[in-house]
């Protein structure tokens, strides 16, 4: 099976959402979704959302599944908004739990956040399969960037998040709380044990030096031998050197603190208060 993928890049943040159908029907999954936030103003907007949602009507798709690869740092995901005008159910890997535990702590939510993942509609563990349409998605578990991360198997395409990037680009970092380079070069193994030929769409694109257009597909093959950080047989010590020593030179993303309180609620904003208003918390020096 090789399902049609159609790909949508936020230029804003560097990301890559996808709508992946069923070659044989109408059924569609959309991957890692994209909800337009001004942090200045702090005003949603759903510009990319909409993008995705006219894609799926003027094609007549029906949406069986609306997957997050993991929580993203970098971007809000606009699953709510997809859901409710398009249907579908949410997933996301079951060790989102470690994740809602973790920044619970860090955003000080209190005991009415529940730490459970049942904010979302479904929760994968490692080998659990799916339908889109008469498409099986087998589910990877592929911790190292975050505790919670995914890879999603649908025929001969992999939908890796952010565990890698393009060849020329390299591998996630891992210093977010959880992250590991050490569970990070083991899940990246998996990924590369998948047959060559399979298609690996990638989470974001940031244009490595040289590169005049952005990317983000590309195969087992190619990473296997041009990945910059992992390609050619590198070394488990080696690679976990190099991850830890380049992880240390990164600023964090610039929308880190809202990504994270609303990607971990499934997409959801916090709770408004009496008066129907909603905030955002800034911890201070806990990043």
């Amino acid at each position: 099976m090789s399902p049609e993928v159609q790909s949508f890049f936020d230029t804003a943040t560097n990301t890559v959402s996808y709508v992946v159908r069923d070659p044989q029907g109408r059924s569609c999954a959309i991957v890692d979704s994209v909800l337009d936030f001004d942090y200045a103003s702090g005003q949603t907007l759903t510009a990319s959302a909409d993008e995705v949602i006219a894609y799926v009507n003027a094609n007549d798709l029906k949406v069986d599944w609306i997957l997050e690869t993991h929580v993203h740092a970098d971007h809000l995901s606009a699953a709510p908004y997809l859901q409710e005008k398009l249907g579908g159910k949410i997933g996301i890997g079951d060790q989102i739990t470690v994740v809602q535990d973790t920044f619970g702590k860090v955003f000080n939510e209190g005991t009415e956040f529940q730490r459970d993942g049942s904010q979302f509609d479904q929760l994968f563990r490692n080998g659990d399969s799916l339908m889109i349409g008469q498409m099986r998605c087998e589910v990877m578990h592929t911790p190292g960037h975050t505790p919670a991360c995914l890879t999603y198997v649908i025929g001969d395409a992999a939908f890796v998040g952010d565990t890698l990037f393009m060849p020329d680009f390299g591998t996630a970092r891992c210093d977010f709380p959880g992250g590991s380079s050490d569970q990070l070069f083991d899940s990246i193994q998996r990924i590369l044990s998948l047959p060559d030929e399979t298609r690996i769409f990638v989470g974001h694109d940031y244009k490595a030096p040289g590169r005049d257009e952005f990317a983000w597909e590309t195969t087992v093959a190619e990473e296997k031998a041009r990945n910059v950080h992992i390609g050619g047989g590198a070394s488990k010590s080696d690679f976990m050197e190099m991850r830890d020593a380049r992880d240390a030179t990164l600023k964090k993303p610039a929308l880190i603190i809202p990504s994270l309180q609303v990607n971990m609620r499934a997409g959801q904003m916090p709770e408004a208060d009496e008066q129907g208003d909603v905030f955002l918390k800034v911890p201070i020096n806990k990043l």
